[in-house]
């Protein structure tokens, strides 16, 4: 396990070249295949892109949770843990070389980081109690009591908007509607104050008002808590009304990262700039059609050679796109981070850009 403490106040979590594999029979697949970005602290950054690309994997990844055969093969999870002292530096821990079952994973995993399940059908029991659940989170990592891990509970439900929450703290998941599930689930995510939380598409199966709702409590939430927010989605206009940070995924590879606004208005790796197009515009005729993504996403035991993004590309250039390797992640001058053949030097002295 690496361990490094230092002085500086840098991003609560930094995610260095992650690589996540599942060796199947068929052969192996490679769910997150270079993953590479940062979280600011008390910012919120939304991992965006199609389905399969590797956004629930990675996050998956960061608590340790990847069903197997699944496994981690390569790269770091840096993560800054509360500081002990008032004032003093977080101890910065690599969860990738962390056993999953450790003492200190299972200490920061619903401690330090929480997690909000895409389904909570799913993520939550179906027999046992909701109230039942909180507590035990509470009990496993505070020091406090059962009876005030109630009363926890119920001011944590009353918190997120669940009526009656003296008797919601009783009820079975399925007694509780989808809108209420998910914010039961917020709360046993919420209950050890975490200073990382991650949400993994909460809002997907509820309709467009209870889902405004809950961006908007994951907005006061955040603030009151003082909490970073991996928001993990597939839905722009989600992103453009909630995230201070994007990351843009592609089959397993971060290929742009840079704050909201240069994302929507300045993008730079054709794949972004191809998920903007296809956004449906206010305005437009009836009879238009929408700009679609050129061609299918690769199977997993067949992704292509070098830019993995290149059969679909439209911008294309055989004299620069044709290496065989994967185009590094660079930095250009504004900090926007994209992992494309175009913005290498060499490409730039030729026009590439």
């Amino acid at each position: 396990m690496e361990r490094e403490r230092t002085n500086d106040c840098g991003p609560i979590l930094q995610v260095q070249d992650l690589k996540a594999y599942f060796p199947l029979e068929e052969g192996t697949v490679k769910a997150v295949d270079g993953a590479d970005f940062a979280i600011p602290n008390d910012e919120t950054v939304c991992i965006v892109g199609e389905s399969g690309c590797g956004k629930s994997v990675t996050a998956h990844s960061i608590l340790q949770v990847i069903d197997p055969p699944g496994r981690i093969v390569g790269g770091r999870i840096l993560f800054r843990r509360r500081p002990r002292e008032a004032g003093g530096a977080g101890e910065v821990v690599d969860l990738a070389a962390l056993r999953p079952k450790s003492r200190e994973m299972r200490h920061i995993r619903g401690n330090d980081i929480a997690m909000i399940f895409q389904e909570p059908m799913t993520a939550l029991s179906p027999v046992h109690t909701i109230g039942n659940q909180i507590v035990e989170a509470m009990l496993l990592h505070l020091p406090i009591g059962q009876d005030e891990a109630r009363e926890r509970t119920i001011a944590l439900l009353r918190r997120v908007g669940i009526p009656e929450p003296e008797t919601r703290v009783d009820a079975y998941t399925f007694q509780l509607s989808g809108g209420m599930r998910q914010r039961a689930m917020i709360a046993m995510a919420l209950a050890c104050t975490p200073s990382l939380l991650i949400a993994d598409e909460p809002t997907t199966a509820l309709d467009v008002t209870t889902q405004a709702r809950i961006l908007e409590l994951v907005r006061e939430l955040q603030a009151d808590y003082g909490m970073a927010v991996m928001y993990i989605t597939h839905d722009l206009g989600v992103v453009a009304e909630i995230a201070d940070g994007v990351v843009i995924m592609y089959l397993g590879q971060t290929v742009e990262q840079g704050d909201v606004r240069a994302i929507f208005h300045d993008p730079k790796h054709p794949y972004t700039k191809a998920l903007l197009r296809s956004i449906p515009k206010l305005g437009v005729k009836a009879r238009d059609r929408l700009a679609p993504i050129e061609g299918m996403v690769p199977h997993p035991y067949n992704r292509p050679r070098g830019c993995l993004f290149g059969p679909r590309c439209t911008e294309r250039d055989p004299a620069i796109c044709g290496a065989e390797e994967f185009p590094p992640l660079v930095t250009l001058a504004d900090g926007h981070r994209v992992r494309c053949w175009k913005y290498m030097p060499e490409a730039v002295e030729t026009g590439g850009n």
